[in-house]
């Protein structure tokens, strides 16, 4: 099998190519559960405390700004991502929220990220880390910027381990999400058949959780959501 391209050259083109239908491909094609997942996470790592929150490779800021709705706008929240055509997006649904008045949208690569280390409560990312070229230094820097005690949250796709779903759901994210994803969201890239690759090859179950202990993370665990069409993953610094 070929190794996926996850340049960052090649993410930044193909995320601003589908940034505008982003979010309506997501929900169309999770059929909704997206939300529920990203609500999941936040109550099973809800804030603590008025330190601000960072959600890294933010994309459009659905993660971010569930964040603000839970702290009811009071907890300043960063989102970061290195795509410009997907943080334009996020600021026009940060002017439709009202909780969303301490949320800042930067534009940063997760690689190198431009906070301070020991600053942040959560740091969390949401279908996002599969993206960054390299996980290991993505990890390393999302570790950094979080403050001792806090907690490293990540949320990825993985594959269901329950039979006969895990054959139905593998079919269908093989064959028609691809298919379907390029129809409606039309680009040079392939970014409908990157999902099931890049998912296919990213470090999951066990694999990332030992990946999350060497970064300097404790007590790391992991829970499936949906069969295990995807996962949270939770580290305390």
């Amino acid at each position: 099998m070929a190794i996926v391209d996850k340049s960052g050259s090649r993410v930044k083109r193909m995320f601003g190519q589908i940034a505008p239908k982003y979010d309506r491909m997501n929900h169309l094609l999770s059929m909704n559960v997206d939300r529920y997942w990203r609500w999941r996470t936040v109550r099973r790592v809800p804030p603590s405390g008025t330190d601000p929150i960072l959600d890294v490779c933010t994309g459009t800021g659905d993660l971010a700004l569930a964040y603000c709705r839970r702290t009811r706008g009071e907890v300043e929240v960063v989102g970061a991502d290195f795509c410009p055509q997907m943080l334009e997006v996020g600021e026009q649904k940060k002017l439709r929220s009202r909780h969303a008045g301490r949320l800042r949208l930067v534009e940063a690569d997760t690689q190198e990220l431009p906070f301070e280390s020991d600053y942040f409560q959560i740091v969390s990312v949401a279908f996002g880390l599969r993206n960054v070229q390299d996980t290991d230094r993505g990890l390393a820097e999302m570790v950094r910027v979080c403050r001792s005690g806090g907690r490293v949250a990540v949320l990825e796709f993985s594959e269901p381990t329950w039979q006969p779903f895990k054959a139905c759901y593998g079919w269908y994210f093989r064959n028609v999400l691809p298919r379907l994803g390029q129809w409606i969201a039309r680009n040079d890239e392939d970014a409908y058949n990157y999902l099931p690759e890049s998912v296919g090859q990213f470090p999951s179950g066990t694999a990332l959780l030992d990946r999350m202990s060497q970064a300097g993370l404790q007590e790391v665990r992991l829970h499936r959501l949906t069969f295990g069409v995807a996962t949270l993953y939770v580290g305390v610094k």
